[in-house]
């Protein structure tokens, strides 16, 4: 369910992305904790050498399945606080929808470890905008049916102090790129469904959770779609 239901990330952002770093045939991105590879293939798309750093062997398997293709593309079972990568072999570090699942401190010193000299991180979400009252009542239904259920993005806020001790001096540059998303109805539960905090449908309050979900659909489709606000939120900095 996951890789259906998991948002890519707008034109604009893998544009300023590699914009903002220099680089050439022998560049390489790490994609640490790349998952199911969404943006690893955006990157690759783009002609850039990928090493895709994933833990979890169902999300790698998906990934090497889907992107073998890529000659560009390498795949790596590893962590975030031990890629196995070797030594100043990276030019930049990526971690999309995944830094708040990480030892920060230790993934810290591994970015130090593999990136070249004044290499940068780049930590991005999809996230969804709290502007949007079908975004409130969203999260009120998680609260109310989901004990695992911390906020978006593990809680991580927009200017939250976590990024002041991970960057460099705390200095980064904040970017946000608009990625509103249009679903259907299987689509929207879906999009809810494959969250990491989400019931399972073996847990006892499910069909209530479910139903929550479809009277939101409800409250705020029209001709069977709706638009979930959601932005790309990218922080970039040296470490």
């Amino acid at each position: 369910m996951y890789i259906q239901n998991r948002p890519s990330y707008p034109d604009e952002y893998i544009d300023y992305l590699l914009s903002a770093n220099i680089f050439n045939e022998t560049s390489r991105i790490a994609d640490i904790g790349s998952g199911t590879g969404i943006l690893t293939k955006q990157l690759l798309e783009r002609g850039v050498s990928v090493t895709a750093v994933e833990p979890n062997d169902d999300m790698r398997s998906k990934a090497e399945h889907d992107l073998h293709r890529f000659e560009q593309f390498t795949s790596i079972n590893g962590s975030a606080e031990a890629t196995t990568l070797p030594a100043n072999s990276v030019d930049l570090v990526i971690a999309a929808q995944a830094f708040h699942w990480f030892d920060k401190e230790e993934f810290k010193l591994e970015c130090k470890r593999i990136l070249k000299h004044e290499a940068m991180v780049a930590l991005v979400w999809n996230s969804r905008d709290f502007k949007s009252p079908l975004i409130k009542e969203n999260a009120e239904i998680f609260k109310k049916y989901c004990p695992n259920f911390y906020g978006f993005s593990g809680g991580i806020g927009e200017d939250a102090e976590i990024f002041n001790q991970f960057f460099r001096e705390g200095k980064y540059e904040l970017k946000r790129f608009p990625n509103d998303l249009v679903m259907d109805f299987e689509a929207f539960l879906g999009r809810n469904l494959s969250a990491s905090y989400s019931l399972k449908e073996s847990d006892k309050d499910f069909k209530f959770f479910v139903e929550a979900i479809a009277n939101l659909f409800y409250k705020y489709s029209q001709n069977g779609t709706i638009v979930m606000p959601n932005f790309t939120r990218s922080y970039l900095g040296n470490v």
